[in-house]
């Protein structure tokens, strides 16, 4: 029989915490237990944004590798540290920095706007980076006559250039493996099934899954949407892990998470996301380590991008 130690766990990491001077950072994609831990929980856009106001001796990021580079960069004079280093993300690995470079020596006249979830390589080649809750500003605050490369993601790239009708934008061919695995056909059965259900959707889905949305936006818009929305239930289309806060913000509404394709999972999980554990958390506060060291000339490059996005109103 397993023995239930997570009480404990929880424990010791507020102790950690407090001796080691740490704060945790969060997504909204991580285990449930995860989030209850972290002292801040949010979107990639506001753990950006929060990375930098943190009055801590160290940051440790509950999240996927690409998330603690990005605290890195924003804070170079803190200890930054990832429980589960080889937590990477689909997306990012799709676009490797030296195949980027080769891409964009292509398009050499062209504006390059990278979603945050890139590798610090490729946010080093970029001029600007944007996430799903700002994608759309940032790319109507380049001039619409300087065409402009958008990478990683095909789906939210293709759903910028429709939104904005530049046709002078040039896509990286990424994706991401959770939004790219929602069925269609069995979200139209789920709507069927429960009439006056909301869809939401995520834009890193395929366009025909946002074709079928009530709502399209980020993990942080979505969840606003559903405490605005007159709705009582909602089948959400992105990685379920954001169903936690969802309940817990609102109790009285039921949440139903959209399946992939694959029949034989109910469930459309980020696998990386959920490597990140307690036990891990724990372990890694005691060892201060696995530290994130960046090359600081990269580094440098990359905060020009990011600091360029969060600039963006």
């Amino acid at each position: 029989m397993k023995v239930d130690n997570s009480a404990d766990l929880r424990r010791r990491i507020e102790t950690l915490k407090r001796e080691k001077r740490a704060v945790i950072l969060a997504h909204y994609y991580t285990l449930p237990e995860v989030q209850e831990v972290a002292d801040f929980l949010g979107d990639s856009l506001a753990l950006s944004v929060k990375a930098q106001s943190v009055e801590a001796d160290t940051i440790l990021f509950a999240g996927v590798h690409f998330m603690a580079e990005t605290a890195k960069v924003l804070c170079p004079d803190k200890r930054v540290l990832i429980p589960c280093p080889e937590a990477g993300c689909s997306l990012a690995e799709s676009c490797d920095a030296e195949a980027f470079a080769a891409f964009r020596a292509q398009y050499p006249d062209h504006t390059v706007v990278s979603y945050v979830n890139t590798t610090v390589g490729v946010k080093a080649l970029t001029d600007i980076c944007c996430t799903s809750s700002n994608a759309l500003e940032v790319v109507r605050s380049i001039p619409a006559d300087r065409p402009v490369i958008f990478a990683p993601d095909r789906n939210l790239g293709s759903y910028i250039r429709k939104l904005t009708g530049r046709d002078n934008m040039v896509l990286w061919d990424g994706a991401c493996h959770v939004h790219e695995e929602f069925s269609l056909e069995k979200i139209l059965e789920l709507k069927r099934e429960n009439p006056g259900a909301k869809v939401v959707v995520h834009p890193e889905c395929k366009a025909h899954v946002v074709a079928a949305a009530d709502f399209v936006g980020s993990t942080a818009a979505i969840l606003d949407f559903c405490g605005s929305s007159g709705a009582e239930t909602f089948i959400v289309v992105t990685e379920p892990g954001i169903l936690a806060e969802m309940r817990k913000r609102y109790p009285g509404k039921r949440f139903i998470p959209a399946p992939p394709i694959d029949s034989t999972c109910g469930c459309n999980d980020c696998r990386f996301m959920k490597m990140v554990t307690l036990e891990r958390i724990a372990a890694c506060l005691e060892q201060e380590g696995p530290e994130i060291v960046l090359d600081e000339e990269i580094r440098r490059r990359a905060e020009r991008s990011i600091r360029n996005m969060i600039a963006v109103r």
